[in-house]
């Protein structure tokens, strides 16, 4: 499995401020962000960056995607995906994954700390988050 080092000093401090448990499952998230990314030639290099303070995912150069933001929860003990909440994404996994996330609204899917992530339903969510822009046909 390729390692994907911290370009950004910024972004690695915010991982940094994150507690050990709570990074160590954000930081598996953002390794699955980069392995789904390499694997969709049309996305093009992912940039990483802070957005609203959380480390933050774009497709700067193909502009396929939504931004993909991971951040701890609001609710204690969980961590979540998030996604711009005008984009029709939570709608379409929630129609066809309807047990495998806990969906927030129209902008997250959030995971409890001792649960494992459904990794496959995942993964397919991520890569239909970066190819947003280019996708005609909703997923499912």
């Amino acid at each position: 499995m390729k390692k994907y080092d911290i370009q950004d000093f910024s972004v690695a401090a915010a991982y940094k401020a994150f507690p050990e448990e709570m990074r160590s499952k954000l930081l598996a998230l953002r390794q699955m962000v980069f392995e789904t990314a390499s694997g969709l030639e049309e996305v093009g290099p992912i940039e990483e960056t802070l957005k609203w303070g959380v480390p933050s995912y774009l497709t700067p150069v193909s502009k396929s995607g939504t931004t993909i933001r991971l951040a701890p929860a609001k609710e204690q003990g969980s961590y979540g995906l998030y996604v711009h909440c005008q984009t029709r994404l939570i709608e379409e996994f929630k129609q066809t994954y309807p047990d495998s996330f806990n969906y927030s609204g129209t902008r997250a899917l959030l995971f409890k700390l001792e649960e494992p992530v459904p990794e496959q339903e995942l993964r397919e969510f991520i890569a239909a988050a970066l190819t947003y822009h280019r996708r005609k046909v909703p997923v499912g």
